[in-house]
C-alpha cells in the first residue's frame, strides 16, 4: 500500500518543468511589452481611422452572426457581445495588447491570467483565476492529465475573462456602436431570404448541435414557430453562441426534460424507427 503523503517524483517533476516554461515565457513577454509600448508611443492610433475599421468589419455577416450572446441570469436576460467581437473590436482600436497566460500549474490546477492593456494609455485590465485540471460531464467529474486537454479547459475558460478585460479597455460607445452594426447587418443579409427558411434552419442548427429540439426551441420564445419574427430569430442567434461558447448550457435556456419522452416512451420509439430501417444513437429521439 503507497503512503498518500509521499510525493510522486514524476508528478512534481513534470509540475516543475511547467513552472519554469511558464516563467519563462512570462520573462520574454515582458520584453515583447517593452517594445510594443515604445512602438504605441511613436504610432498612436488614429481613433476616427480605428472607429471606421471596426464599423467595417462588423459589415461582414460572418462576424454579425457570431458577433453577440444571451443567457439567463438571476431571471433575467442578459446580452453582450461575444469573445468574437472582442477581439476584432481589439485588432481594430490598435495598440492594445490581449491575451491569456499561464503563471504556474500545480498538483491538478493552473493558475492563470486573462488580460487587456492599453499601450498607449498604459491602461490594464486583467484577471487572474485558477482552472482545475477536471471536466465534468453528466454529473461526473474527470481528472486530466493530457497536456492538449489542459491547454484547451484553460484556453476555453480564459477566453471569456480576456472578453471581459478587452471589454473594459474599449471604449463603451465603441463597443455598443459595433453590437448595433452587427444586428443592422444580420438584418440586411437577411432580407432576401424567408422568414420560415431561416427558422427552419435554425431549428436544423439547433437540433444537430445541441440536441434541441422543435418543441423546446417553441416553449422558450412562447409561441409557435408560424409566430416567430426577426427579433425572435436575432434572439436564437444569441442563444446559439451562448451555447457554442459554453457560456451557457442548454438547461439554462430549455425545459429539456419536459419535452423529453419518458425512458419506456423512448425505448418503443427507438425499436419502432429501428423497424423502418433508422438507426437511433445515442439517448436523444
Amino acid at each position: 500500500m503507497s503512503d498518500p503523503f509521499v510525493v510522486d517524483v514524476n508528478v512534481q517533476n513534470r509540475n516543475e518543468d511547467s513552472n519554469v516554461i511558464a516563467q519563462a515565457m512570462s520573462s520574454r513577454y515582458i520584453q515583447e511589452v517593452q517594445g510594443m509600448i515604445i512602438m504605441a508611443k511613436k504610432f498612436p492610433r488614429d481613433q476616427f481611422a480605428a472607429y471606421n475599421r471596426i464599423m467595417e468589419a462588423c459589415k461582414r455577416k460572418s462576424l454579425a452572426e457570431v458577433a453577440q450572446y444571451e443567457f439567463p441570469r438571476g431571471g433575467e436576460k442578459v446580452t453582450g457581445p461575444s469573445i468574437r467581437l472582442a477581439e476584432v473590436l481589439a485588432q481594430n482600436w490598435g495598440n492594445i495588447s490581449t491575451g491569456i497566460i499561464e503563471l504556474e500549474q500545480n498538483y491538478g490546477e493552473s493558475k492563470v491570467m486573462a488580460f487587456a492593456w492599453d499601450l498607449e494609455t498604459n491602461y490594464r485590465e486583467e484577471r487572474i483565476f485558477t482552472v482545475k485540471h477536471e471536466r465534468k460531464a453528466k454529473g461526473v467529474i474527470k481528472k486530466l492529465d493530457d497536456p492538449r486537454d489542459i491547454y484547451e479547459l484553460v484556453a476555453n475558460l480564459g477566453a471569456r475573462r480576456k472578453r471581459s478585460c478587452i471589454l473594459a479597455v474599449i471604449p463603451k460607445d465603441i463597443v455598443e456602436a459595433a453590437e448595433a452594426q452587427c444586428e443592422e447587418t444580420l438584418k440586411k443579409s437577411n432580407a432576401g431570404k424567408p422568414l420560415v427558411d431561416r427558422i427552419r434552419d435554425m431549428f436544423a442548427k439547433f437540433q444537430a448541435d445541441f440536441g434541441v429540439t422543435k418543441d423546446m426551441i417553441e416553449e422558450f420564445i412562447g409561441c409557435r414557430a408560424e409566430a416567430f419574427t426577426e427579433r425572435d430569430i436575432l434572439r436564437l442567434g444569441r442563444v446559439y453562441n451562448s451555447l457554442r461558447d459554453g457560456m451557457a448550457k442548454r438547461e439554462d435556456f430549455f425545459n429539456v426534460k419536459a419535452t423529453s419522452p419518458e425512458p419506456e416512451k423512448a425505448e418503443a420509439l427507438k425499436k419502432d424507427l429501428a423497424g423502418e430501417g433508422i438507426e437511433v444513437i445515442g439517448d436523444e429521439i
